[in-house]
Formats: structure tokens, sequence, C-alpha cells
């Protein structure tokens, strides 16, 4: 018999077929992800052994207690990890794993275009477009700010923030950063370190958040952080919405202390503050940092190879918690 699989979120076709191929599996069939509720029913009648899921699933202490007794593995397509309770987890016995790795460098290009976009006013220049031009653009209107040669920022040198900084450097950017220690040389790559992320801000011509989620980094670009920042700096966030004091942001963008953002994540999703909307120095994603077919394909074949590990006997590739 083939080992017991829910999945709980809805992901590319062919990581259903393999899931399907693989595993006894119930594929969720609604128009979203399962709800909590769902998840622990659909484990409990089909005596699943492991959960497929993302970071829609808040797989906290009250759920993981729910959770039937022949659940052994629980995995995230996602890197972060804060929806999971790992304690409450390893209490239980219960392996939970992420998927690191597979989505640096798409989410690093998806950083890229927002940066790209929100210094030359992309959406501005394609909204003109789309509703017909004819009318001449003077010399001195719709300017955008140069990124080449400029100096970028990074919150979180981590894989992502890597990626992020090498293509940066493509574009000539003096590369600065701050992390929770110092990289060796050769992941450094000439980067400038700052141990007190306050000291870096008044440095950055561009600031790119790359800092994982969680109650150490909640709010860690706050009102002093953003008046720190150079006049007309431009922000860019693809890690997580609780990075950002997104009050702190608006009134940054409405005064003009910041020339523009790019934002992928939001503290509320989907349900984001609708206030960055009706700002043109806003460009604006859902989530999406990781949408390439090939990355979410990556994703969930990797979710799958923790799955098969420990559902055969072997160590998990990507486990959140060790022994």
């Amino acid at each position: 018999m083939k080992p017991r699989l829910v999945l709980a979120c809805l992901t590319t076709t062919d990581v259903v077929g393999r899931a399907r191929a693989d595993f006894d599996t119930i594929v969720h069939q609604g128009p979203s992800d399962m709800t909590v509720a769902e998840v622990v029913a659909a484990a409990a009648s089909h005596q699943a052994e492991a959960i497929l899921f993302t970071n829609t699933l808040p797989l906290n202490a009250s759920a993981i207690a729910t959770l039937p007794g022949s659940v052994r593995i629980g995995a995230t397509i996602s890197v972060g990890f804060e929806h999971i309770d790992v304690p409450a987890a390893r209490a239980r016995g219960i392996v939970v794993t992420n998927t690191p790795g597979v989505l640096d460098e798409c989410t690093a290009d998806h950083a890229m275009m927002l940066l790209l976009a929100a210094a030359r006013r992309g959406a501005e220049y394609d909204r003109i477009m789309r509703q017909g031009w004819r009318y001449r653009i003077g010399q001195g209107d719709l300017l955008g700010v140069r990124v080449t040669g400029k100096r970028i920022g990074i919150l979180g040198m981590g894989r992502i923030g890597r990626a992020f900084a090498r293509r940066a450097r493509g574009f000539d950017m003096k590369v600065l950063y701050h992390g929770r220690s110092r990289l060796p040389p050769e992941l450094e790559q000439g980067a400038e370190y700052f141990a007190e992320f306050h000291a870096m801000l008044p440095h950055c011509d561009f600031l790119s958040v790359h800092a994982p989620g969680g109650a150490a980094t909640d709010k860690m670009v706050d009102a002093r952080a953003l008046s720190l920042l150079p006049d007309g700096a431009v922000l860019v966030n693809v890690a997580r919405g609780s990075l950002i004091d997104e009050h702190a942001l608006l009134e940054a963008l409405t005064s003009g202390k910041l020339f523009a953002a790019g934002l992928d994540v939001f503290r509320d999703e989907p349900d984001y503050d609708l206030r960055f909307a009706a700002l043109e120095s806003v460009v604006l994603s859902p989530h999406v940092g990781s949408a390439s077919k090939e990355t979410r394909d990556a994703m969930g074949f990797r979710a799958l190879d923790n799955i098969d590990a420990v559902l055969t006997g072997r160590p998990a590739v990507d486990p959140l918690w060790r022994d």
C-alpha cells in the first residue's frame, strides 16, 4: 500500500501528479487551500501519514493537538515557517520540514523587478499607455530615480539576500548589508557589513528587505528606521509584511520622504491595506516572489522528497527540528 497523504494546498499540476503517483493522496478540490478544520477532518478520515501544505495553514499548537496519531510529517511548500509551531510538532513527534534553497533565484529576480519598476515608475508608465497616452511628455515630467551605481542596503543576507546582491552588482550598485552576523569573505563578495541596522540606513539609496519573519523582526522597519534613510530612497520588500510598520511606511510615502516602494508582501494577506493601492509611487504584487512554473514545481517536489524520506525511514531532507 502507498503511504497516505493529504495535499492541503493548491499547487502545480506536476506536483499533484507526482503526489498521486507516489502516495495514496487526498487532493483538495476547493477554490482555495484547506482550512485547519478541513485538514484535520481529511487526515482523520484518510488516516493520513503526511500533510502537504503551505503558509496559508496555521499549524499552531491547537491544530497540531487535534491531528490524528497517524500523522508523522507535515511538509510546508515554503521557506518561512512562522505558521508552524515547531516545538508543539516536536512534542507530538511530528517531523516538520520546509523548502529552502529552491526559490532563491526566482525571488531575487522578483525583488529586482520591483526595485526597477518602483525606481523607474513602471506602473505609472504602464497605466498611461493602457489609458491611450495621446499627449506629449516633457523632459521634466515623470522622472524616475537612476538605479545604476547607487547604494543598496540589504536587510537579511541569507540565500535570497545574497542572490539579490548578485543582481544588484550587475547594476554596479554598492552593496551594504545588515544581518545577525557577518558573512565570511567568500559569501560577502565585497559587500560592506553593518552590525547595527540603523547605522546602515543613512547610506542607503535603496533598501531591500530579505530577513525572516517572526517576533524578533516584527516592525523592524519602523518610523525611526525610515526616517534614517536619505530623502528620496526606494524600499523593496519580498520577505514578510510583518517586518515593516505599514502605517509608518504609508506616512513616509505620502510625505515624500520615500520616492517609491515595491511590495510583494503585507501584514494582512490577502486583505492588505488598500491605501497602498491609491499611491502611484507603490508597485504592488500579491506575494508571488517564487511564482514561476520551474520554482513552484521544485518547491513541491522538495516537500514530497521530505515526505518520502520520512515515510520510508530515512532522515528528512529539510527538518525544522532534530533529535
